[in-house]
């Protein structure tokens, strides 16, 4: 009888209490195995029980704090649901929720969120979610005068504090280890980091006061020889999620450029990206700070080079998007969205298509006839996990494929081989981009400019996808791929045999701010020509 009445009413402390003991026995999978494997349980089992006291009082402790007799139901019910999600994606990707992914996922639209929905992940939202919450949502609390659950709570916050203050005292060789060598493994506990991280990412967006946008170039002119009036035409291409170690101009086993490898493009076999998300790498790519000393708050407060080259008056810019969105490097330039087939008419069940964005820009260039000219077209690239919407059946070349966005059904190699494909079809799209501008050479000096937001996992040591924080992120998620095309004439004014020679140098997305500026000619106290790639 006793325990039918638990289920049916209960007090806030054993909730709190229950809630917790379920969050780390079922949430924190992925946290445990990585534990395990860099403190296995034979030789350090006491440290490893004393981790689970630990990681449990945190959590009992968390809740007591944050939670009221109003409260305590939703902020549970909360915390239940998205740890569900946090775990799914922690066990199935090995992707850590930190600000950073928060803020990508924030800035994910539906289309490519159904992307990554899964049976799988509907199982761990019904049973590791859903479940519980439907639990604590038709649970009685039961109801103690205010001082004698004052005293409860006063008394679980204490216990809490004693059991956490002694683990680590009878452990502390091992818990300094464990902060100061292994940062990484709290990355994973669940939903602690999740909750923190979330916090962090309020800060930074919310806690900001009014946002006032710096101006920076405002001094900026174009520079024209006297004796060559001709404009430029320019087409920078962002890429999506392009490792460059999948690139056959980078000398991989497949052939995944056979056409970029015949339009006499510069490879540049050693650039690396600001971030490992495009919600992080697109704005700093374009920012004037370099990725050491950029930082969200920085990037929304201050001009872009797109701004410094609308304030010459004498570049008239356009950015398309095929892509979720520009994460705010096109918000005071013209931006057209081209994931819908109202503007793109090369979109097949819902999925658009990059060389769509070519469409009507002949249009474009007409309208700004005299100006120079700089396109941006962000593609859909190879975004995950289901590459093989990516692309066509016609560049089906490598098989069998991972034809699902659950990645753990497929075999590694066919997950590869997708993800080869939709780079296949990258290679047709930047030919055709160079086609496009070959068709302006007598009357501009053109140039495309290629450069990936970031790279991918595609299940070395267990991880997929990207967004794993930089320190930690695997050459695979930080490599990209980065190409230049140059018509004849430009090709003469930037002496496209030397950059050739220097095109195995390491660069980074730090370069591309000063490289557009010098592309154009641009004279301004923020060019830096060491920082521009064109120059010796």
């Amino acid at each position: 009888m006793k325990q039918i009445a638990f289920f049916k009413k209960i007090t806030q402390t054993n909730l709190i209490l229950l809630t917790a003991l379920f969050l780390v026995l079922f949430d924190n999978y992925t946290f445990f195995v990585n534990l395990t494997k860099v403190y296995p349980l034979g030789e350090n089992f006491g440290f490893v029980v004393s981790i689970v006291f630990v990681l449990y009082f945190f959590h009992v402790l968390l809740f007591s704090l944050i939670s009221t007799r109003w409260s305590i139901k939703p902020i549970l019910i909360t915390i239940l649901l998205i740890s569900s999600l946090t775990n799914y994606f922690m066990n199935s990707y090995n992707v850590i929720i930190d600000d950073s992914m928060i803020r990508n996922m924030m800035q994910t639209n539906i289309h490519e969120s159904m992307d990554l929905l899964t049976l799988k992940q509907v199982l761990y939202f019904t049973f590791l979610g859903l479940l519980p919450s439907i639990y604590i949502y038709k649970v009685e609390i039961e109801k103690r005068a205010f001082k004698q659950e004052l005293i409860s709570r006063l008394k679980l916050i204490a216990v809490s504090i004693v059991v956490i203050g002694a683990s680590i005292f009878l452990f502390s060789k091992y818990y300094t280890s464990f902060a100061r060598e292994h940062k990484p493994l709290r990355f994973t506990v669940n939903p602690g980091y999740w909750i923190y991280s979330t916090g962090k990412y309020i800060n930074k967006t919310f806690n900001s006061g009014p946002i006032i946008v710096k101006p920076i170039g405002e001094d900026a002119k174009v520079v024209k020889n006297p004796d060559d009036n001709r404009s430029k035409l320019v087409i920078m291409v962002v890429g999506e999620a392009a490792r460059a170690d999948h690139f056959s101009l980078n000398g991989y086993e497949r052939d995944t450029n056979p056409l970029l490898s015949k339009d006499n493009v510069i490879d540049f076999t050693n650039v690396s990206s600001c971030g490992t998300s495009t919600a992080a790498s697109v704005p700093c790519m374009f920012a004037v700070y370099d990725r050491g000393d950029y930082s969200y708050k920085k990037g929304i407060r201050t001009e872009n080079v797109l701004d410094v080259l609308k304030h010459t008056g004498d570049v008239a810019i356009l950015w398309r998007d095929n892509n979720s969105d520009s994460k705010g490097v096109a918000l005071r330039v013209p931006y057209e969205n081209f994931k819908i087939p109202k503007n793109n008419s090369v979109c097949i069940e819902g999925e658009c298509r990059d060389v769509g964005m070519l469409q009507g820009l002949d249009t474009f260039i007409e309208k700004n006839r005299g100006k120079d000219i700089l396109i941006v077209l962000h593609q859909m690239g190879n975004h995950g996990p289901a590459y093989f919407k990516r692309y066509p059946k016609a560049f089906e070349k490598f098989k069998p494929t991972c034809k699902t966005n659950q990645l753990e059904e497929c075999t590694q190699q066919e997950i590869i081989n997708a993800y080869d494909n939709a780079i296949l079809y990258t290679d047709y799209f930047l030919d055709q981009v160079i086609e496009f501008l070959k068709k302006y050479e007598k009357s501009y000096d053109v140039a495309m400019i290629y450069m990936a937001d970031h790279g991918e996992s595609l299940g070395e040591g267990g991880v997929y996808l990207h967004g794993l924080p930089y320190f930690m992120a695997p050459n695979a998620q930080t490599h990209i791929g980065a190409i230049m095309w140059f018509g004849p004439r430009m090709s003469k004014e930037i002496d496209a045999a030397a950059l050739r020679k220097r095109a195995t140098k390491e660069y980074s997305q730090d370069n591309l701010f000063h490289t557009l500026l010098g592309i154009f000619n641009v004279k301004t106290d923020v060019y830096k020509k060491d920082m521009d790639i064109l120059k010796k």
